[in-house]
């Protein structure tokens, strides 16, 4: 899984790296802020995705004396940190677009608009190809870095619009590209709060999506000896996920079948493809005796 993660990591950051100098150099020499200010946050990209690798480094780090649950915290806090570069992005962009409106300048040259159709095609792909492993993942830094990109898709996009305005009105018409950057900070905004709520979730340990709680009682349930699924909570730590569950067996069975089929069901669970890394599991004695079966016999089980 960290071998998909750091093959995005790398693809990203060499992408970034020659994209943010090809549009500085072009919005520089082709008179386009719009250009030069996606190729600053093209820079800032590089910072947030080492940010994302670092987060799934440390995540990955397995649990010990004094983190007994796991250092899965730590990509929570990667998503929540590029969720705000996210933000700091469309803040500086704003700022900066409004200047710029207010400024006299040349309308940007015709080539830059090669620049910015070779940019928003290479962003949305590298943004499907990181969305995808952060999904198989269930990252959501790595999500966020997969949004960053798209973002960066979204104003070049925007700056493509306006600089093609501003050559086709001709005079009058210079600063719409910068209007066009200005557009693009709501997008850009939008997917930082979305980011940073679902990243804060995670952190706050809430309840994750009814339909996976379940999955989780239906395997469970399917353990011979299981009676009923009581309580179940489910919570996120990082890329992996934590079981509270309550599973209800046969009050006449002896300690050490209701420990037996307990196993049964942590091992089901963490078998399972919901990335489920531990579970605790809490055997209630049902009210009435149920008459035995052979697949319940005590006798037939073994540790």
């Amino acid at each position: 899984m960290l071998t998909n993660s750091l093959r995005a990591i790398m693809v990203s950051v060499l992408v970034n790296a020659f994209l943010a100098a090809l549009k500085i150099i072009t919005g520089v020499l082709g008179n386009s802020y719009a250009l030069i200010a996606d190729g600053i946050e093209s820079s800032a990209d590089i910072l947030s995705t080492l940010i994302v690798w670092t987060g799934l480094q440390i995540a990955a780090i397995p649990p010990d004396r004094n983190h007994p649950y796991g250092h899965g915290r730590a990509e929570s806090l990667a998503a929540i940190a590029v969720s705000f570069a996210l933000l700091t992005a469309a803040i500086t962009i704003v700022i900066h677009s409004i200047r710029e409106i207010y400024m006299p300048h040349h309308a940007p040259e015709w080539y830059t608009l090669l620049v910015l159709i070779l940019v928003v095609v290479v962003k949305s792909q590298l943004s499907r190809f990181i969305l995808k492993i952060g999904v198989s993942m269930g990252s959501n830094a790595m999500k966020g870095d997969a949004w960053h990109h798209r973002a960066d898709a979204i104003t070049s996009l925007a700056a493509f619009i306006g600089i093609s305005v501003a050559l086709i009105g001709g005079p009058g018409y210079e600063c719409a590209d910068d209007w066009a950057a200005l557009a693009s900070c709501t997008v850009i905004a939008f997917m930082g709060i979305k980011l940073l709520r679902s990243s804060l979730n995670d952190a706050m340990d809430t309840a994750q999506p009814d339909e996976l709680a379940l999955e989780v009682r239906r395997l469970a349930h399917s353990i011979v000896g299981v009676v009923a699924v009581e309580k179940c909570r489910i919570r996120k730590s990082g890329l992996i996920c934590l079981v509270d569950i309550h599973v209800v067996v046969d009050g006449a069975i002896s300690v050490r079948h209701g420990h037996q089929i307990a196993h049964r069901v942590k091992d089901i669970l963490r078998d399972s493809p919901f990335h489920i890394a531990d579970v605790i599991v809490h055997v209630e004695p049902a009210l009435a005796a149920i008459p035995s079966s052979p697949e319940g016999d005590p006798s037939k089980d073994a540790d």
